[in-house]
């Protein structure tokens, strides 16, 4: 096995993000498997979870299932992909509250997802505005 690990996930342009804030906390979430710390990106991609709800228009100050159930209904998961929201709400739970720690596949998969938010809500958008407009 490499030490330190490879870096884990897509690299998006920052410029795709409004709130860089977003892409920062992405790229903590990528950094931490580079040291296996893989329960730090689950809590970091739970997180995520709430700064893209809130990005998108939702209410700051709220709870994580209010975040979750605003991205839900406004349609901004894709139909397909709300299993995987609940699957980051049970992971992130567990990293959180409770005495366990992810493991590398957990933390391989919540990264795939997040790469997917991303990818729908912030980069499509972007390579639109920029096709359309060249």
């Amino acid at each position: 096995s490499q030490v330190p690990n490879a870096l884990y996930g897509k690299y998006f342009d920052k410029d795709i993000f409004m709130d860089k804030m977003i892409y920062d906390l992405y790229e903590e979430a990528r950094q931490c498997m580079i040291v296996s710390a893989y329960t730090s990106v689950g809590m970091c991609c739970r997180k995520l979870l709430m700064h893209i709800a809130v990005d998108c228009g939702a209410e700051a100050g709220k709870s994580f299932t209010f975040y979750v159930n605003f991205l839900d209904e406004q349609n901004y998961i894709p139909a397909k992909c709300k299993e995987w929201v609940d699957i980051i709400r049970d992971k992130g739970n567990e990293a959180n509250h409770e005495i366990i720690i992810l493991d590398e596949n957990d933390a391989k998969q919540l990264i795939n997802f997040i790469q997917i938010i991303i990818t729908v809500i912030y980069e499509m958008p972007y390579q639109a505005k920029i096709y359309l407009n060249k």
